[in-house]
């Protein structure tokens, strides 16, 4: 027996970026929901994870009301880099697209959308254990263990599982299908303390592997470089780890990286993840949840957004139709996106990274990919495009 129950429209499981955006527009479409997680909000605060928004991300944040701090205290990227043959060829995002994206860690992101919910009087609850979900086809309940011992219920119309990688919510979609993509490759990620060494990210790709020279702070920045998955980051000094990276950006350009101290050091897998559907009777998937992708696109965090951005607008016309079947075109809209969106991080991934069983013969090829792409307006504006992110529709 549960020690209270709560009576909500909405359950939301998992209280991250994804969750707290489905949380704050349900709320400004009047509709009410509840927001557990098994981490604190500590946690998830003192997680460091990077984020590059695209524009309609930033937009999304400012104009529902969220904040406007990214626009202040985000960085506005016009372009990136491709660097390939110790040569930097610059893709300007504003010439070809007329867009931006913004450097603004997820960190942030979820900052300001639990300060919006907490100022709009969000039911958030944070902390808990031993989350079980049921009755998925007619009745939903969401049931934890709170942080002081006792047991909760939340009964609702809808439950939403936007609890990530690991989510609890996906095994409970029935005769779904899953499609996978495991990369023989991983990042290892390191935080610097040192100036940037570049005013946007670079990505570069060189006979030793891929590299990504991005930044964070005026003193702190954010670098990647392929590896192996099965690298241990304790068995990397400071000085091994600035080799590979010096190697791999070295040119005849000029360009050279600034070193400074390693204050954090993981190593990161890669992976594509779909399952569909993403609904299954009262339960529906975000974000993570229902697909990962790998982060050469810098599409993952965008895409958990822009499938809460949906959703919402699907769960108000339900609820305003009070016809639950108006949910069944989530799935085809949000995976729509979500493809386009495995191919792109597909295709920057397969682009810049070395296979270890490459011939000669790919090796030319990718560098000829590569000079195609930077040479042709066309090119250069399908990456703009495709980074800078899609149209809502």
């Amino acid at each position: 027996m549960s020690d209270t129950v709560t009576r909500t429209q909405v359950a939301i499981v998992g209280g991250g970026p994804a969750g707290l955006m489905l949380s704050h527009l349900l709320h400004v479409a009047g509709i009410e929901s509840v927001v557990v997680d098994n981490r604190t909000v500590e946690q998830i605060e003192t997680t460091h994870r990077a984020g590059i928004l695209e524009r309609d991300s930033v937009r999304l944040l400012v104009d529902t009301g969220v904040s406007d701090r990214v626009l202040r205290d985000g960085h506005e990227h016009e372009g990136i880099a491709l660097r390939f043959d110790g040569v930097s060829h610059r893709i300007d995002f504003q010439k070809l697209v007329g867009a931006s994206c913004w450097l603004y860690p997820q960190t942030e992101v979820f900052i300001d959308l639990h300060r919006a919910r907490t100022r709009d009087g969000g039911d958030l609850r944070y902390g808990i254990t031993d989350t079980e979900v049921t009755g998925v086809l007619d009745a939903p309940v969401v049931e934890y263990t709170a942080a002081d011992g006792t047991r909760n219920q939340i009964t609702a119309d809808l439950v939403v599982g936007a609890d990530g990688s690991r989510s609890i919510c996906r095994p409970l979609v029935a005769n779904a299908r899953q499609y996978f993509r495991e990369y023989p490759f991983a990042w290892f990620g390191v935080m610097v303390q040192a100036p940037p060494s570049a005013p946007e990210l670079i990505y570069n790709r060189s006979p030793q592997g891929f590299a990504l020279i991005s930044q964070r702070t005026d003193t702190v920045q954010r670098m990647y470089f392929q590896c192996d998955p099965t690298e241990d980051p304790a068995e990397w000094s400071d000085d091994r780890i600035w080799e590979q990276l010096h190697a791999r950006l070295a040119g005849h350009d000029g360009f050279r990286l600034i070193d400074g101290s390693v204050l954090e050091r993981t190593v990161l897998p890669f992976r594509s993840f779909v399952q569909a559907p993403m609904r299954h009777g009262r339960l529906l998937l975000a974000g993570d949840a229902g697909h990962t992708v790998p982060p050469t696109g810098a599409k993952g965090l965008n895409l958990a957004l822009a499938d809460v951005r949906v959703l919402a607008e699907e769960i108000e016309r339900a609820v305003g139709k009070g016809d639950d079947d108006a949910l069944d075109t989530y799935t085809e809209r949000a995976l729509s996106r979500v493809w386009k969106a495995q191919h792109f991080s597909y295709w920057m991934t397969t682009m810049l990274h070395n296979a270890s069983d490459v011939s000669e013969f790919d090796d030319q090829r990718q560098l000829g990919e590569l000079n195609s792409l930077v040479s042709s307006e066309a090119g250069s504006t399908y990456l703009a495009e495709g980074y800078t992110g899609w149209p809502h529709h």
